[in-house]
């Protein structure tokens, strides 16, 4: 297995990804979410792309891609959500499936309901489009939203040191020798960047568009049906495994399953988050990543699961 790191020019920006996997297979796009890049997909590719096309992105601000300052790029998940689709469509994917982490899902619901036709299915790890997975960790984010003061700005400082981004991987995990330090070691030597910080406050900001959101991705699930795994983290206090479990409240089918995980399962539960996105992918059928008009056969009824 070989992994291509590549980069695309993107609206004057250098947009790094990570691409692996015979690309007439199908396509499964990965979308990362806060504080991490496309880094934390590194051993999940090696794990798929004997099957399957994978692209990883980074988006603007984050691992290998161009961070320009909060003056010269206005950081939203609007322009994240652009810049993701533009790449796409430069290297000619125009049919996948989307996995989505943390702030992957805002990204990719964006996309999903901009293309509902290029979609052929959903894997959602701790990816949040309920109201039901805003857990308390959010308080001093929303009031931030509130009033964006530059006093509720610092507040949020602390969630960008080296001990947050700890926490966030070792939180709610049984076994933290598991986790491996080399990524929050590489997210936290990014976040520490001259400006970065700056970079992360607008989004911590800009977050605040998504709830409002919610209810036009949960139209876009309810009209479309869109075959969806959630394989959620369920020691998550960021996004709770009630927003796993709202899913099934709009989708008949909905895969649920809940590892006894953190906020990033894949650290933990590597091999058994394979298996399941490799099942949930073949069931989708075969597709072509260069026709936008082709459909792949559904070929097994998804099952919920909670364990």
């Amino acid at each position: 297995m070989t992994i291509a790191y590549r980069t695309a020019r993107i609206d004057g920006l250098d947009v790094f990804y990570r691409e692996a996997g015979d690309p007439s297979a199908p396509t499964l796009v990965l979308l990362h979410g806060f504080p991490t890049s496309s880094i934390v997909y590194q051993a999940l590719i090696a794990e798929l792309a004997d099957e399957f096309h994978l692209i990883a992105p980074d988006y603007p601000g984050y691992g290998h891609s161009s961070a320009p300052s909060v003056q010269e790029w206005d950081y939203t998940f609007d322009h994240l959500a652009d810049v993701v689709d533009r790449l796409l469509d430069t290297i000619g994917v125009t049919r996948y499936a989307v996995y989505v982490h943390d702030y992957g899902a805002p990204v990719g619901f964006r996309l999903a309901v901009r293309h509902p036709e290029r979609i052929t299915g959903i894997v959602t790890q701790n990816g949040n489009a309920y109201e039901e997975g805003l857990t308390p960790f959010w308080e001093p984010i929303k009031a931030y939203w509130a009033e964006p003061s530059e006093q509720n700005g610092d507040a949020l400082r602390a969630l960008l040191t080296r001990e947050a981004t700890h926490w966030q991987y070792t939180h709610g995990v049984p076994d933290t020798t598991l986790v491996n330090p080399d990524h929050e070691a590489f997210d936290q030597a990014l976040l520490d960047r001259p400006g970065n910080q700056e970079i992360q406050l607008a989004l911590f900001l800009d977050y605040g568009t998504n709830p409002p959101r919610y209810r036009e991705w949960q139209d876009y699930l309810r009209s479309h049906q869109p075959p969806l795994l959630a394989a959620w983290g369920r020691n998550d206090e960021i996004f709770g495994p009630d927003g796993a479990r709202a899913f099934a409240r709009d989708l008949k089918d909905a895969r649920i399953h809940l590892f006894d995980a953190g906020h990033f399962p894949l650290t933990t539960e590597l091999a058994s988050s394979a298996a399941l996105i490799r099942d949930f992918l073949r069931s989708l059928g075969s597709g072509d990543r260069r026709e936008p008009g082709h459909s792949g056969d559904l070929l097994e009824a998804a099952t919920n699961l909670d364990t």
